[in-house]
């Protein structure tokens, strides 16, 4: 298996072109990496053309959710987007937060910080800044968010634990994040969790969904709920590149499955301590 470093190389080399690549490519493919299929896989599947702040030069289907559609955004909040590729979530959450408020997309990726910069400029959006950073150490300020959005990108980061720490320090007392990602529910094949293609395809880098709602419990987050989960199926033609027909016949009758989540979670607010917050 590749180390924490050799697999971040891996994402990053991989992200770096699929910024090259266009929406129909990505979307035939897992979350954009070269495990192509024959048959219509689309990871996502969810629809964000009909919600406000939406464009189609920023959305590179790379998705496996939607979360700003239940990431509660108020006007003035500032939001913080992880693994802000294009821009597409954080355009999203721009017209959510609106001209009194601020997003910061971060993104390890050169070339998707690129493009997403190119994209704010064109449409004028002088709050909406993108900052190229590791999301283990994000390049922002301690309690400074009111939300904290990403889609489809901690499945990708080897040290979770780190992300979920760094999303609890950015968070503003009595902030939230609104999180979609990829999540196992019983054990991959080894075949496939030691894959490193897979792995850039957000499939074998992805946590067992318990471990990964006690990760967050762990980091001190309140008021977890599950808003949305959905069954992924990998087709057969991307299996059979690592599962040969007796592996694969037994890995779709077991119960090891793959989910989509967005989860919901709360920073603790500030202790009560004046005469008057209190009954």
């Amino acid at each position: 298996m590749p180390t924490d470093q050799e697999l971040k190389n891996l994402v990053r080399e991989k992200y770096e072109a699929i910024a090259l690549q266009d929406k129909d490519t990505n979307a035939a493919s897992c979350c954009g990496a070269s495990c192509c299929s024959t048959e219509v896989y689309n990871i996502m599947s969810d629809d964000y053309t009909q919600l406000e702040g939406y464009n189609p030069d920023a959305d590179l289907g790379l998705g496996c959710g939607l979360p700003t559609q239940f990431a509660r955004i108020q006007p003035g909040d500032v939001v913080i987007d992880l693994g802000s590729g294009a821009g597409n979530d954080a355009f999203i959450a721009h017209a959510e937060t609106g001209a009194t408020g601020k997003v910061i997309g971060i993104d390890f990726t050169g070339a998707m910080i690129e493009k997403a910069r190119r994209n704010a400029e064109v449409r004028g959006l002088h709050n909406v800044e993108f900052r190229q950073g590791d999301i283990e150490h994000m390049p922002v300020g301690g309690n400074v968010a009111d939300v904290v959005v990403s889609n489809c990108v901690l499945n990708l980061v080897p040290n979770k634990d780190g992300v979920f720490a760094e999303i609890f320090r950015v968070l503003k007392a009595g902030g939230h994040f609104s999180i979609s990602d990829v999540v196992l529910t019983g054990d991959l094949p080894a075949s496939l969790q030691e894959a490193a293609e897979m792995y850039a395809g957000c499939v074998s880098g992805a946590s067992q969904k318990q471990d990964y709602l006690e990760l967050i419990s762990r980091n001190g987050f309140v008021n977890i709920t599950i808003q949305k989960e959905k069954a992924i199926v990998i087709p057969d033609d991307i299996l059979s590149q690592y599962l040969d027909a007796a592996q694969l016949a037994a890995f779709k009758s077991g119960e090891a499955g793959i989910q989509s989540i967005t989860v919901y979670a709360e920073k603790p607010g500030a202790a009560c301590c004046g005469p008057d917050c209190c009954s």
